[in-house]
């Protein structure tokens, strides 16, 4: 599959274009300092939707990782195989004006514009790889792959940092969400530091604002805890033979 550019109309332009700038209004002073210099060098604009192989470029450069365009969402075993070999899954498609504020299938603006600026920082993109590689070892256990999933949402989509003693938002579904942006650095919001035995048994929806939050530290802490998360998921595929 490729992007069909000459197929958007004005509406994907319009639509790309408000939910860029809305979120830059917030992400400027909301979004983690290594997002935001992703971000820098992608360079995407709000009166242009990104040409995926303008990305690649940049992305190959950067980190040696590109954007493989996929139609929806995918099974998991081809996520984990696209993701070990440094391809991130993208769709091509945008919400429609009507779907500003949610939207159940994440679409290009959530795909392109909230995770493709932290595939440019090397700890991220190696963190992403190492927990692909493990879902492809473990892909035959529906448990160990429902902890593997929790510990994705709860960082990659959803995750929070610490930055010189300031809280800030690089998990994806944050990013592309302004109503989420706003409450998880709230006093509303409940939030944890790392801890993957929580994370790991913890339930979620996709529904809702998100009942909690987990702080790292660094992105090379998401990569450390990578021989952590392989042990818990020895001794959970042991449970299961």
């Amino acid at each position: 599959m490729k992007q069909h550019y000459d197929l958007y109309e004005k509406d994907d332009f319009e639509v790309w274009k408000t939910l860029c700038n809305r979120q830059m209004s917030q992400l400027t002073i909301s979004a983690s300092a290594t997002y935001l210099a992703g971000l820098e060098k992608i360079n995407f604009s709000s009166d242009e939707i990104p040409r995926f192989n303008i990305i690649n470029q940049k992305l190959k450069t950067l980190t040696k990782w590109e954007l493989i365009v996929v139609p929806g969402l995918i099974p998991d075993l081809t996520f984990f195989e696209l993701m070990s070999n440094k391809k991130f899954p993208a769709t091509t498609w945008l919400r429609k004006k009507s779907e500003l504020d949610y939207l159940e299938e994440p679409d290009m603006f959530h795909d392109v514009f909230a995770h493709v600026p932290l595939l440019t920082d090397t700890f991220f993109v190696k963190f992403l790889a190492a927990l692909s590689s493990l879902g492809l070892t473990y892909g035959d256990n529906l448990d160990a792959i429902e902890a593997l999933s929790r510990i994705y949402w709860f960082t990659v989509e959803f995750g929070l940092i610490r930055e010189k003693d300031q809280l800030k938002i690089y998990g994806a579904g944050i990013l592309s969400s302004s109503e989420e942006t706003t409450y998880c650095l709230s006093e509303k919001a409940t939030r944890f530091d790392f801890d993957l035995e929580k994370i790991m048994h913890l339930n979620f929806r996709k529904d809702v604002m998100q009942d909690c939050y987990f702080i790292i530290s660094s992105y090379e802490q998401l990569y450390e805890s990578i021989p952590e998360i392989n042990k818990k998921m020895n001794l959970l595929y042991s449970k299961r033979k």
